[in-house]
């Protein structure tokens, strides 16, 4: 039995646009993606010492005290 193929320009029967653009809210998160993310990925040796974001936040907190002081 063959797939049917299907063409990329169209919808399918159950994204009905109409419906979705009556219920849709226009700007719902503008205001969360303006205030960005910043997302950095860590090595996975050093990811191993870190159990979450809160200890990852300390430990550069940390280095950033130290420069200080040297300074």
């Amino acid at each position: 039995m063959k797939k049917k193929s299907i063409d990329k320009d169209e919808l399918r029967p159950e994204y009905d646009l109409k419906k979705l653009l009556k219920t849709g809210v226009r700007g719902k998160y503008v205001e969360q993606y303006c205030q960005g993310t910043n997302v950095v990925l860590l090595e996975p040796d050093v990811a191993k010492v870190f159990s979450n974001a809160r200890a990852v936040n300390e430990a550069l907190r940390l280095v950033i005290q130290l420069r200080e002081i040297r300074k």
